[in-house]
């Protein structure tokens, strides 16, 4: 994540295109419907969009054809919920690709599937288990937040392993070196995502109480990192 323009097979870019696209649609009419209900989101939203944008911006070498970097999603998934940030990460890995030549347009399906829809639903469940489990809120947006992002990097290696399986060992070879590779850097980055996302929410719960209510995430206090 990202994998860089024109890497993989042509079947396979097109392939994760066509399953990322069912996620965008109804993310966008989530999005739509919570706005028109709760306009004063906007801001929050926004919010979310460029934490996601400057977070996954911020790229390490990695595997060949990849890079390491922490994806910013968790924070969206946790606020809106994931389907919400299938929108936002078409935009943000689109905006990237053209802006920063960080992806790519033909592989822009298989980054959004890892980062903006397998990222989100992870860290949403993780945080609704870990809520029901009465775990402090710290807890539960730092796990989010943080296995939302090696789950990320979890799937690219399998997209990876996928397209290019190890010629004696096949995919779980494959996935095995991709995923090891990854882990290097990634165990870090999440974990450091993992705080920095407990301290900009708890920077929101004071900002924007109000929204946070409307969210159904306010009267709490505040989460310590």
């Amino acid at each position: 994540m990202h994998i860089m323009e024109g890497f993989l097979p042509i079947e396979h870019a097109v392939g994760w295109g066509l399953v990322a696209v069912p996620f965008v649609a109804y993310g966008v009419r989530s999005v739509n419907r919570r706005l028109k209900e709760n306009p004063e989101l906007r801001m929050l939203l926004g919010v979310a969009a460029a934490f996601s944008f400057v977070l996954s911006a911020l790229k390490l070498p990695s595997v060949t054809g990849s890079s390491s970097h922490p994806t910013g999603t968790g924070l969206g998934a946790i606020l809106f919920g994931p389907a919400a940030m299938a929108p936002i990460g078409f935009v943000v890995l689109l905006f990237q690709a053209l802006l920063l030549a960080h992806g790519g347009l033909t592989t822009l399906g298989a980054n959004l599937f890892s980062m903006a829809i397998v990222g989100p639903f992870v860290a949403a469940g993780v945080f609704r288990a870990t809520q029901a489990c009465r775990a402090s809120l710290a807890v539960s947006v730092f796990l989010a937040a943080s296995l939302a992002d090696l789950m990320t990097y979890v799937t690219t290696a399998g997209q990876l392993a996928w397209a290019f399986p190890d010629p004696v060992g096949g995919f779980i070879a494959a996935f095995s070196k991709f995923a090891g590779i990854f882990a290097i850097t990634q165990i870090p980055l999440a974990i450091s995502e993992g705080l920095l996302t407990v301290l900009i929410f708890n920077a929101l719960s004071r900002l924007n109480a109000p929204e946070l209510l409307a969210l159904k995430l306010g009267g709490r206090r505040e989460v310590q990192a």
